[in-house]
């Protein structure tokens, strides 16, 4: 099972995330944990400052941004 967090605090921006990750799931028909990490600690020691933030497998793939679904997909598959 791959695991997906989302990094951020709830706002429209980690929404957009937090849905493309789970469409990206959906149509790659993989198993797959998606959570939303909301507490500030935490999403400091991923050593990102800036949300949302998307971590696959522990390791953090994008950060300050909203990576297309493509890209995630991509990210998903080296998986």
């Amino acid at each position: 099972m791959v695991e997906i967090k989302i990094l951020g605090t709830g706002c429209s921006k980690c929404k957009k995330l937090t849905k493309l990750a789970e469409e990206a799931v959906s149509e790659l028909g993989v198993p797959a944990e998606v959570t939303k990490v909301t507490d500030i600690d935490e999403i400091m020691n991923y050593g990102v400052m800036v949300t949302p933030a998307l971590v696959i497998e522990g390791e953090v793939k994008a950060a300050g941004k909203i990576p297309s679904k493509e890209e995630i997909k991509k990210w998903i598959e080296t998986n």
